[in-house]
């Protein structure tokens, strides 16, 4: 009995890279001949403000929103802003009227203080919940700018390959073997 053999043929393109190096006004992109691309945002640009922003601080803000406090910086000067200016309209306008025409007793400045206690206590559980929603609203918007960053920069990287690729070279290579 005779064999046979039989030949495998292939042809494979390739087409070769060219190294390339894109700016526009908010990224830089190179890539490489081996498609190796990098694309960075440019200094100043809101993208990369957004992104190293949330970076940074997306585990803090998170922590605001899941634990809502008091003692943020924002929370504390509305209350004190609030606490002032009831103490002065108390004084000012209800107070030292009725003083000044022998019309108050101190039990009746006493009880009108602790009512505004009350008040001061309200506006703080006001702030607080205040405090989370304005907190989800801030991640929300901060999420949104920092996806248009990561999609842009997303984007920038095809466009340097396809770049690279329409640049370079294509070759045909063939090979066959027999079994």
């Amino acid at each position: 009995m005779g064999g046979s053999s039989k030949s495998n043929t292939s042809s494979t393109t390739r087409r070769s890279m060219k190294p390339t190096s894109q700016t526009n006004p908010f990224y830089t992109t190179t890539t490489t001949k081996d498609g190796d691309t990098t694309v960075n945002f440019r200094n100043g640009t809101a993208g990369k403000t957004a992104y190293n922003f949330v970076n940074k601080n997306i585990s803090q803000l998170l922590n605001n929103y899941l634990n809502p406090s008091l003692n943020d910086t924002t929370t504390q000067a509305k209350l004190a802003e609030f606490n002032k200016t009831q103490q002065q309209n108390l004084q000012n306008n209800i107070i030292s009227p009725l003083a000044t025409n022998n019309m108050l007793r101190s039990s009746q400045a006493t009880n009108m203080y602790n009512n505004l206690s009350n008040q001061s206590a309200d506006y703080t559980n006001q702030l607080l919940a205040n405090s989370q929603e304005n907190t989800w609203n801030m991640i929300n918007n901060l999420m949104g700018m920092y996806m248009n960053a990561y999609n842009g920069a997303t984007g920038e990287e095809g466009t340097s390959i396809n770049a690279s690729i329409g640049s370079g070279d294509s070759s045909t290579s063939s090979s066959s073997k027999a079994k």
